[in-house]
């Protein structure tokens, strides 16, 4: 999804070029990335962290986009303050504020001038696809909710705020940063809310709005931030390993629950440097667990973990895949392929906590080679489908695996396509509590 902003950002200055004198906004970009580049490779050492180029990119053609090329002593600072805020403004490594809007905040004025009746389409068709790609609706409905409903009730022109205000690309580039916003759906509602009627009140710019939200978005969410040394590497299955590191601190999560890892690389292929990987471990477990399965072509993410040797970053724990509080609720999980890690954590966390639930777990895989984690996933009641020996999970599975389907609620986890044929069968069943694992970048 980086790779995604970087790539609709690159299309923005390239129609920035018939808008801006082609020389000066040549100049602005050179300066912005050149300076952003040597900015954060100094901060990186000097704090010993490991640096993201696509954000140093991403930062950079932010600031190209909405300040103009005139100054470029204010390009330079600029570029400077929002390289440099990622490690000053930042606590147990993991930074508050959205760059480009302290950077903005801290030195000056932004003229929003990529904004035009001609780019507007632009930025609305790529600024979906990013929500997309993010799945934060709700957070920018809400949003859009208030920063659209205030200006009509004081008889504001709606057309002009589209086509002229920065709120289009404020709103899809700026406000769905995720580093800085929160992780929790009920707070993303918040956080849009907050940052939407802070946007049209008078005196205040769309950069003071989304750092009053960056605040609040670091008190409501994790602040973890870990730096993890791969302790042990796994073959569990035919192209499938476990990754065990050892954590420098305990880390506070609920099974189920995924975070965001970062892995630098020389040469990152177009999925980037970052994945989101749900947890195989249990909190009950000293260690972290993830892991992966490798195809013949896999992205250099996975071909630089196999190989791992230096330190990975594992921060923005999130999800909402968790385990129901009514330990009385009868559960029915439904796996695909390595989409067994997140009912891993939980049937561990539930057999060292004793808590004996009503639980069923029907596990889909290609073939009998490809199940894991059988020690674990066996000390509840298990059903095994091979789809190369008797097709894909159907009605007449869930009728003989669980005859009181209806009254249970249902977890998906697995590859996109599983998840939404899965969701599919079961809600033609009449089946209403389902819940899938499906989390930011898998789209």
């Amino acid at each position: 999804m980086y790779r995604l902003m970087l790539y609709f950002l690159l299309i923005l200055v390239g129609l920035g070029f018939f808008i801006q004198p082609p020389l000066k906004l040549s100049l602005s970009l050179l300066i912005l990335i050149s300076t952003s580049w040597f900015t954060n490779t100094i901060f990186s050492k000097l704090f010993r962290a490991p640096t993201n180029l696509e954000s140093v990119y991403i930062s950079s053609l932010i600031l190209a986009l909405i300040i103009s090329p005139n100054n470029y002593l204010y390009l330079f600072l600029t570029a400077i303050i929002a390289s440099a805020s990622k490690y000053l403004l930042a606590i147990n490594k993991k930074h508050i504020f959205n760059p480009v809007a302290i950077s903005l905040v801290l030195i000056g004025y932004a003229s929003w001038w990529i904004v035009t009746p001609m780019t507007v389409p632009v930025i609305l068709v790529g600024g979906l696809l990013i929500v997309y790609k993010l799945r934060k609706p709700e957070m920018l409905l809400a949003f859009f909710a208030v920063a659209l409903l205030i200006p009509f009730l004081r008889g504001d022109s709606l057309r002009g705020l589209l086509l002229y205000s920065p709120l289009l690309f404020f709103a899809f580039v700026m406000l769905t940063e995720p580093l800085t916003s929160p992780t929790s759906k009920i707070w993303q509602i918040v956080y849009g809310l907050l940052i939407g009627i802070l946007f049209n009140i008078r005196g205040i710019s769309p950069e003071i709005a989304l750092i009053a939200g960056n605040i609040l978005a670091y008190l409501a969410s994790s602040k973890e931030k870990l730096i993890l040394i791969l302790k042990e590497k796994i073959q569990i299955a035919p192209n499938i390993y476990e990754f065990v590191f050892e954590p420098s601190k305990k880390l506070n999560f609920k099974s189920g629950q995924y975070l965001e890892w970062t892995l630098p690389q020389k040469s990152p292929d177009s999925r980037g440097s970052r994945r989101y990987l749900t947890l195989a471990s249990s909190p009950t477990e000293p260690n972290i667990r993830i892991a992966t399965k490798y195809y013949e072509k896999s992205s250099t993410f996975k071909k630089t973990l196999f190989d791992l040797n230096t330190p990975i970053i594992a921060s923005q724990l999130a999800g909402d895949f968790i385990l129901p509080m009514d330990p009385k609720i009868k559960l029915a999980f439904v796996a695909g392929g390595i989409g067994i890690t997140p009912f891993r954590s939980m049937i561990k966390y539930l057999t060292d906590k004793n808590d004996l639930r009503d639980l069923i777990l029907i596990y889909v895989n290609k073939s009998a080679d490809e199940i894991v984690y059988k020690d674990i996933i066996e000390k509840v009641k298990v059903f095994y489908i091979n789809t190369s020996e008797v097709g894909y999970l159907n009605a007449k599975n869930i009728l003989d695996f669980t005859p009181d389907f209806l009254d249970r609620s249902w977890y998906i986890s697995g590859p996109h396509k599983m998840v939404s044929a899965t969701e599919k069968l079961l809600k033609s069943m009449n089946i209403k509590h389902i819940k899938t694992d499906f989390f930011p970048g898998l789209v």
